[in-house]
């Protein structure tokens, strides 16, 4: 009898530990990375988002490639801002300015007010001045790998020139730092 009992408790024991487990487990291979995350910003033209994912990559594992996404989000800003612009699609132009400059529920009762056509100067003089940078950091760190991704990102530009911005060439993997 006793033998059974110490069979149960164990059996049980081991039932809680693998039910514990498993869950902890699929909750974590759920979890998208940071690139990953940044490309479902891109598609949503969320580039404050895309932006940080990008920027929290390159804290996690600083590296030519993740320098090298971080730039090109924000070359795709600077693409998807033109587009609106040449397009005439100043509407979209405010509401890109108050994505990048709200976040916080603050905002929502002082927003910030700005004519669309000076928030398309504004933006692109940031974005132009922060890629500048962060290519440059890129490409300290590894020139060729740099190279690489630049021609790949031009093939992929050229490919669609309409909607570039809304995605990353499919050879970067983005699901890898």
């Amino acid at each position: 009898m006793r033998r059974h009992q110490l069979f149960l408790l164990v059996g049980l024991c081991l039932w809680v530990a693998v039910q514990g487990a498993v869950p902890a487990q699929l909750a974590a291979a759920e979890q998208p990375s940071h690139l990953q995350r940044a490309a479902v910003f891109l598609k949503a033209a969320d580039y404050r988002q895309a932006v940080e994912a990008c920027q929290a990559a390159v804290r996690e594992t600083p590296s030519a490639r993740t320098y090298v996404f971080l730039t090109y989000v924000y070359h795709a800003l600077d693409g998807y801002l033109e587009h609106l612009a040449t397009t005439d699609q100043w509407v979209r132009v405010e509401q890109l300015y108050l994505n990048l400059a709200t976040g916080r529920s603050e905002d929502l009762i002082d927003p910030p007010d700005v004519l669309a056509r000076i928030a398309k100067e504004v933006i692109q003089q940031a974005v132009q001045r922060q890629s500048d940078v962060t290519a440059a950091m890129a490409a300290r760190l590894d020139e060729a790998l740099v190279k690489q991704l630049w021609q790949e990102q031009d093939a992929w530009r050229r490919a669609r020139p309409t909607d570039w911005w809304s995605g990353a060439p499919a050879e970067w993997h983005w699901d890898r730092p």
